[in-house]
C-alpha cells in the first residue's frame, strides 16, 4: 500500500552537482541511464509523486542542459547551480528555497535513484520529535582501523550505522546550520553540519533500496540477475508469491548457522558457504517471487569467492533485487525441518536478525520448526532442511 503523500509545506533539494568519475560512465552519473532513465529522474519523480513541493535541484556549471533533459514533463522543479563542495552547494539551494518559506525539507542525494515510501514516513515521523532525522543501515562485516597498509585495533561495529539520504530537517533549522556552518573541510552530510550546529538527529531503520550508485558495477546488473519481464509493467499483479527449499548436511564440530544466528550445537551444517540452510530458501522464495532465477546463478557454489561466505550477504541481495523489481517483502515464512537443534529458543533471535538484513519490520517475519518423526535424514539427524515462503507486494 502506498504511504501518504508528504505534509505541506515539505520541500525537496535533490543534490546533483558531483562529477561521478567512478561510476564509469560517459556522463556524470547523475545523468546516465539506469534501468530505462537517468539516475536523477529517478529520484526526482519519486520525491515528487510523493507530495514535496518545491523541488531544487543542485547542478554543477554548465550541465543545466543535461538536467532539464533528464527531468523534462516534471512540473515544479528549479535548478540552481552549486558550489566547489557539497556542504556550499546543499546551501546554495536552501538559499534558493528560502523565499518559498517551506517548514520541512530532505535533502537527498541524486545518486540514489530509489526513494522508498516507506523511509520518507519514518523520517518524517522523527521530525515530530526533533529537528533532524536520518535513514541508517546496521553494519554485518568485522571492522578494523586501518594502519597503513597493517591491521590496527578492530573497531565496535555495534556502535556504527551506515548513512543513507534522503535526510530530513526543519527547513528553519539547517538553513541557519548551514549559514553557521565553520568546518574546515567539507561536510560529509548534512547531518554532520547540523550536529555542528547543536542539531539533535534521531535515527530510523534505511533501507538497502537506497543503495548509492557509486561503481561501473552499479550500472552493469548481470543478465540473469533481473529478466526484463520480472519488471513490472502497468498490470503486473500487486502481490506476487515465491516458495523456497533447502538441505544441508550436518557435519560433527562445524558452526551451526540458521538465520543468520549461530547456535552452539555438536555438528553444524555443511556447504560451500556458511550453509545456512533456512536462508538459502529464503533466497530462493524472494528471487523466485520477482521471477529472478534462484541463488546459485546469483552465487554459484563453484566460485571461490563465497566459500564460507555469510548467507546473511545472499539474503541482502535477494531482497534488494525484490525492491529493484518494483517490489516490497510483505512477509516471509520459513519452516525449519530438524530433530535437534530445538529452534524454539532461538525463535525470537532469528526473526530479529532476518528482519534486520531485510530492512523489514520484525511482525513481516515467520519462523517455525517441526521434525518428521525421526524419519528421513532428518529424522535420524543425517541433516537439515528448510522451507519459505515469500509474499511481496507493489511499492
Amino acid at each position: 500500500m502506498a504511504s501518504p503523500l508528504l505534509p505541506e509545506a515539505t520541500a525537496a533539494l535533490v543534490v546533483a552537482a558531483g562529477q561521478g568519475l567512478r561510476a564509469g560512465q560517459p556522463l556524470p552519473k547523475q545523468f546516465a541511464r539506469w534501468r530505462g532513465k537517468p539516475v536523477l529522474r529517478h529520484s526526482v519523480e519519486a520525491l515528487h509523486a510523493a507530495g514535496a513541493a518545491p523541488i531544487v535541484v543542485v547542478i554543477a556549471q554548465g550541465t543545466e542542459a543535461l538536467a532539464r533533459e533528464a527531468c523534462a514533463g516534471i512540473a515544479g522543479l528549479d535548478f540552481v547551480t552549486g558550489g566547489a563542495t557539497r556542504q556550499q552547494s546543499v546551501r546554495l539551494g536552501l538559499e534558493a528555497l528560502a523565499p518559498r518559506s517551506p517548514r520541512l525539507v530532505l535533502i537527498h542525494d541524486a545518486a540514489r535513484p530509489d526513494v522508498p515510501r516507506a523511509v520518507l514516513d519514518r523520517l518524517l515521523a522523527a521530525l515530530a520529535r526533533d529537528p533532524g532525522a536520518i535513514p541508517v543501515l546496521p553494519l554485518a562485516d568485522s571492522l578494523v582501523h586501518a594502519e597503513g597498509a597493517h591491521m590496527g585495533a578492530p573497531a565496535r561495529r555495534e556502535a556504527l550505522r551506515r548513512v543513507q539520504t534522503p535526510q530530513a530537517f526543519g527547513f528553519a533549522e539547517i538553513l541557519a546550520a548551514h549559514r553557521n556552518w565553520q568546518g574546515a573541510a567539507d561536510a560529509g552530510d548534512d547531518a554532520q553540519v547540523a550536529q555542528a550546529a547543536g542539531l539533535a538527529v534521531a535515527l530510523v531503520a534505511g533501507d538497502e533500496a537506497l543503495h548509492k550508485l557509486t561503481y561501473a558495477s552499479d550500472f552493469a546488473m548481470p543478465a540473469d540477475a533481473m529478466p526484463a519481464d520480472a519488471m513490472p509493467a502497468d498490470d503486473c499483479p500487486p502481490v506476487r508469491v515465491g516458495t523456497g527449499f533447502d538441505v544441508h548436511r550436518l557435519e560433527e564440530g562445524a558452526e551451526l548457522w540458521l538465520c543468520g544466528v549461530r547456535i552452539a550445537h555438536s555438528h553444524g551444517l555443511s556447504g560451500h558457504s556458511d550453509a545456512d540452510v533456512a536462508i538459502h530458501a529464503a533466497v530462493d522464495a524472494l528471487l523466485g517471487a520477482v521471477a529472478a532465477g534462484d541463488i546459485g546463478q546469483h552465487f554459484p557454489p563453484g566460485e571461490a569467492q563465497w566459500r564460507g561466505a555469510a548467507s546473511e550477504h545472499f539474503l541482502a541481495h535477494a531482497t534488494a533485487l525484490v525492491r529493484a523489481a518494483g517490489y516490497e517483502p510483505a512477509h516471509l515464512d520459513i519452516t525449519i525441518i530438524c530433530e535437534a537443534p530445538k529452534i524454539g529458543p532461538h525463535r525470537a533471535a532469528m526473526r530479529e536478525r532476518l528482519a534486520q538484513i531485510m530492512a523489514i519490520d520484525i511482525a513481516r517475519v515467520s519462523i517455525k520448526a517441526t521434525t518428521t518423526e525421526r524419519l528421513g535424514f532428518t529424522g535420524r539427524g543425517e541433516g537439515i532442511a528448510a522451507q519459505a515462503a515469500a509474499t511481496v507486494i507493489r511499492r
